[in-house]
């Protein structure tokens, strides 16, 4: 693309560039950079206000939250108070808690230094970590915390009480703390220890918030180099979770009440700006309460696919004169752009599906069983199987790329792995349109009628050599947890398939786990013994880990094989054992299972002998969408793609065989594991 800003761009080539390009194409480029990363969709947070402390040892004169003693009252919030803003949330649906507060007020005010004493403490940090963890126990809200400059042993401190940090940069301008200028007398504005504290959090690995605050004094070049700051620092780290582009605000009662406020204009610019040098995947906000309603839009056009904070409880502390609105205010606006508003969680999509990686183990769970695959938290409250109304979906036209999609669809085109993907991430108009489509390719492909066929399931054993971590089956010995291990004899395995035939079943379906006494002849015996019970009955058996089993411990080809399962009366195959056929998540679920290329080297060789069989996902667990599509397959360690050779993955040779394909032998029979 013409004009587009390398990665590796300075600020002086970055400014080269988007001094060459007019408004409309600047906006034009934002926008499509910001459709590519994040589709239709804007986000926001649904969040309480939590104002720890107002208490501050920096005095920049614009701003109106930082106040005197003789003026704040108790120099901090109480842990009732605390609570009682939290709860207040929580019954509001709130998901996240912002903690803002003051710098370190204790190194400047006696009655900072006497407060935290009261309460216990010898400095505002340690409060703030049993005030955030009493949020998380008593709430559930995930803590937001922006307690501003800190180093590694405070990050590792507040890690494991909050699911997010965050710091804005402001500026990169140094001249801006010079006497005179905004941030004079405070020490904690100074760009370089800024940066410092930004890079202490990537190094800390915390989910991080950082951005801007524009119409202070600066240039825009030297809002470029503060961007080009921050991308080199994500680039090294990958923790920038959001940027804010945020517009400076006059306020009463402050050094800098009769400065001129940034024009619309230039805060498009800014924001365009911002997304053509970060990227299309980097989350970028505006605050929607600092604008009239009827500029919203021409932000979301500027690259905004977030709008930060919105709550239904507590006031803007740090805008006062511009309350937040009600959700239903972006939210139109975001309709009228043609997006789709979500709720997100404190911590970004991004990392909230890495959340194992980013958080710490007593947040990490917290996130993931509030997530979708998109990272978000569920928003229409409907699960499959729980037996909720479906949600009403009116298809209104598809837009953008996803309506390209969706005529090779209809065509009958081979989906490629990203288009398959993005379908998964449709949503708003765009997910009316898919279902539309597909339920009227299913009418077109077999009509209105819809099948089920009388079958009992005969599992023959519940213990298992393997140790799927979602598997509540299987059993190791027979003393094992939720109930009795059990070998089903020949015998028995007949009887339950001539009681299936004689009470008008047509199909048994026989799985079970891998038993350290299995081999390939169990298998056809337990054929032999429905067979012989229910000749005429559909035989539906043995998932592709039986088979492998099976066919390993006879020693042949998987082809001749499973054509001896085949005279002996076996059917169809289940596509089970499938669960998500990427080696990055099965390395999570089954690592010692069957590889995703092995499950597939059972369907061809059950297919290609004339076998047919069915295949299933299992979804909602660590995936992501990209994992439905097959997009992200690669070592599931070390992000090596398939393909590669093993001496290229940095994982031992026995972990690369068991993720990349490369056949193995049965893992041995565990100590535990006792014959039934």
């Amino acid at each position: 693309m013409r004009y587009s800003i390398d990665p590796a761009a300075s600020a002086t080539e970055a400014m080269v560039v988007l001094d060459r390009l007019s408004p409309s194409d600047l906006l034009s480029r934002a926008e499509a950079f910001k459709l590519d990363g994040h589709g239709t969709r804007v986000t926001y947070s649904r969040k309480v206000f939590i104002p720890l402390t107002r208490l501050c040892r920096d005095v920049c004169h614009y701003c109106t939250f930082a106040t005197m003693p003789a003026r704040a009252g108790d120099a901090f919030l109480s842990p009732d108070q605390v609570l009682e803003i939290a709860r207040a949330g929580q019954r509001m649906g709130c998901a996240e808690a912002l903690f803002t507060l003051g710098d370190r007020p204790e190194a400047r005010y006696g009655a900072a230094r006497a407060g935290l004493t009261a309460l216990g403490h010898e400095t505002t940090l340690a409060y703030l970590a049993q005030v955030a963890r009493a949020v998380i126990d008593e709430t559930g809200l995930l803590p937001h915390l922006n307690p501003g400059l800190m180093a590694a042993a405070d990050y590792a401190m507040l890690r494991p009480h909050s699911a997010s940090m965050g710091i804005m940069l402001e500026s990169a301008a140094d001249r801006l703390c010079r006497s005179g200028g905004p941030h004079h007398g405070s020490p904690d504005k100074q760009p370089a220890a800024r940066l410092a504290a930004i890079a202490a959090a990537g190094e800390a690995r915390v989910p991080f918030t950082t951005g801007l605050l524009i119409g202070i004094g600066e240039a825009r070049a030297e809002r470029i180099e503060a961007l080009i700051a921050i991308r080199d620092l994500h680039a090294r780290y990958g923790h920038i979770q959001e940027v804010i582009v945020q517009n400076f605000r006059a306020k009463p009662s402050t050094r800098m009440a009769d400065r001129p406020e940034p024009s619309l204009d230039e805060h498009l610019w800014t924001i365009a700006a911002a997304r053509l040098i970060l990227g299309p995947a980097m989350t970028i906000q505006a605050p929607p309460n600092l604008h009239r309603r009827d500029d919203l839009r021409a932000l979301i056009r500027a690259g905004v696919n977030d709008w930060g904070d919105v709550s239904p409880v507590t006031p803007h502390h740090v805008n006062p004169e511009a309350p937040w609105p009600q959700i239903a205010l972006p939210d139109a606006a975001t309709a009228a752009g043609g997006r789709t508003l979500r709720q997100r969680l404190a911590i970004g999509p991004r990392h909230a599906l890495a959340a194992t990686e980013w958080c710490d183990p007593a947040i990490a769970p917290l996130v993931l069983r509030r997530i979708d695959g998109r990272g978000l938290p569920d928003a229409g409250g409907w699960h499959a199987g729980r037996g909720d109304a479906l949600p009403t979906l009116v298809p209104a036209g598809p837009t953008g790329a996803i309506a390209g999609i969706l005529v090779r669809a209809a065509d009958g085109a081979r989906l490629e792995e990203a288009a398959i993907t993005r379908l998964f991430d449709a949503e708003g108009d765009d997910l009316a349109a898919v279902i539309a489509l597909a339920d009227r390719l299913r009418r077109e492909t077999v009509g209105d009628t819809v099948s089920y066929v009388d079958n009992r399931n005969i599992n023959y054993t519940n213990i298992c050599l393997y140790r799927c971590g979602f598997c509540a089956f299987f059993k190791g010995s027979s003393k094992a947890m939720r109930g009795p291990a059990y070998r089903l004899d020949f015998a028995e395995i007949g009887r339950r398939a001539g009681e299936a035939a004689a009470r008008g079943a047509t199909e048994v379906c026989l799985q079970g786990g891998i038993h350290p006494d299995y081999d390939g002849e169990t298998y056809l015996g337990v054929l032999n013994a429905v067979r012989a019970a229910a000749p005429d009955i559909h035989i539906h058996a043995f998932s592709p880990l039986e088979v492998m089993h099976g066919a390993q411990t006879q020693g042949l080809p998987l082809e001749d094989y499973l054509a001896r399962l085949k005279v002996a009366g076996l059917s169809t195959l289940p596509g089970t054992a499938a669960e998500i056929l990427d080696p990055e998540i099965r390395a999570i679920l089954c690592p010692d299972k069957v590889t995703a290329d092995e499950w597939l080297d059972v369907m061809r060789a059950a297919h290609s002998i004339g076998l047919r069989s069915t295949a299933t996902i299992m979804l909602g667990h660590v995936e992501r969408y990209a994992h439905w599509g097959g997009t992200s397959r690669g070592c599931g360690r070390c992000r090596r793609r398939r393909g590669a050779s093993p001496s290229s993955c940095r994982c031992p040779s026995s972990t690369w065989k068991r993720r990349s394909g490369a056949r193995a032998a049965p893992a041995p029979a565990p100590a535990t594991a006792r014959r039934c």
